[in-house]
């Protein structure tokens, strides 16, 4: 087994939304970062020794503009093939993300009105369609891409055989990054409780380090003292019936609506 390596590539601002890459025996790039940020990842790639031809895969963790905008650019770019979860297939081959968005917090308030989270980019159909774990060592890293629902529908992270866990949007920094080695909630969740189910379950495997899509690196004990207070807030908002969810396939359910929400864990 050859070590892989987690390089962090920072798409916009110092570390506002990240792409990551995982360096094995081929490259694989995970997310691709915001719409027309192609030729900045390619530029990325090549200032860390990587010839964006030799890419093997592209995985997209799950359809939220900032994590696929770019994949049907750089499918084009590199010719790597892109490897992405059934049940965000709408987004994907539309090239819309499913509305509204469910914010989190006054920060998922304020961004829900931005225009740029409401275009829409160029669709694509993933040529790697994935249903459950699914390993990449044929792609050339020692790694596994693991279901982690919640987040959206069709949500997923990589979990490399050294404990790296590349987590998408499971968890963030506060303020998009702002602030560091901060945990905190993404500015969205479509299912609040399913996703949180998700991320403890991933810290079960007791990764090493995680790697977000917003803000730097976290270490699991600090991911876990979050999600253990995280769970105690959202079981008082479930209890007075202040949690929104978003069904499997529609508009978001309010609060004391009957509708079928995602699992936890698949």
């Amino acid at each position: 087994m050859s070590r892989t390596e987690v390089v962090r590539l920072p798409v916009l601002g110092r570390r506002a939304v990240n792409t990551y890459l995982l360096k094995g025996r081929r490259p694989v790039l995970v997310d691709t970062g915001t719409p027309g940020s192609g030729r900045r990842v390619t530029e990325l790639l090549a200032a860390h020794g990587v010839d964006p031809a030799d890419l093997a895969l592209l995985v997209v963790t799950h359809g939220h503009l900032d994590h696929f905008g770019a994949a049907a650019e750089l499918r084009r770019l590199t010719g790597a093939p892109i490897a992405a979860h059934a049940a965000d297939l709408p987004p994907y081959t539309t090239g819309r993300v499913r509305e509204p968005y469910l914010p989190t917090g006054p920060m998922g308030r304020l961004m829900a009105r931005s225009r740029a989270l409401h275009v829409r980019v160029e669709p694509f159909v993933p040529d790697v369609l994935v249903n459950g774990p699914t390993a990449l060592a044929e792609f050339g890293v020692d790694a596994r891409i693991v279901p982690t629902p919640g987040h959206t529908a069709g949500a997923v992270s990589v979990l490399t055989d050294d404990g790296d866990l590349v987590a998408g949007d499971l968890i963030a920094n506060s303020f998009m990054g702002l602030l560091p080695g901060r945990p905190a909630n993404p500015p969205f969740h479509d299912d609040r409780q399913a996703n949180l189910a998700s991320l403890r379950a991933m810290l079960a495997l007791r990764p090493t380090r995680l790697h977000v899509g917003h803000g730097t690196s976290l270490t699991p004990g600090r991911a876990h003292r979050w999600a253990a207070a995280e769970q105690l807030r959202l079981d008082r908002l479930a209890a007075r019936g202040r949690l929104r969810t978003r069904p499997a396939d529609g508009p978001s359910s309010d609060p004391g609506r009957t509708g079928v929400t995602m699992t936890a864990w698949e």
